[in-house]
């Protein structure tokens, strides 16, 4: 989308510079503005697509990261209760 609007913009002014002069060298400066405009726009999108894409990938890792951690914790917390029964029917005795 905003690819398309920046080549808008830019076709816009060649239009106007079109319409301002008949100077052909204007034409071209402002046709070669909106091919460069369209792009950076281009390669700005494909910028963030690939962003999108690792910070996804972060974000997945990031999950699973979670999940393992939340296991380890709900094993660390059984093993203190089997540690604290332990020293409890210890000091029993």
């Amino acid at each position: 989308m905003r690819k398309l609007t920046i080549a808008g913009f830019a076709l816009a002014t060649a239009l106007t510079a079109g319409c301002a002069t008949t100077d052909q060298a204007a034409i071209d400066e402002a046709s070669a503005t909106a091919n460069s405009a369209e792009q950076t726009a281009s390669n700005a999108l494909s910028t963030a697509n690939n962003a999108d894409r690792k910070a996804n990938t972060a974000l997945r890792r990031a999950e699973q990261a979670l999940a393992e951690a939340k296991e380890a914790q709900q094993s660390a917390d059984e093993a203190n209760e089997r540690a604290r029964r332990m020293l409890q029917r210890s000091s029993q005795k």
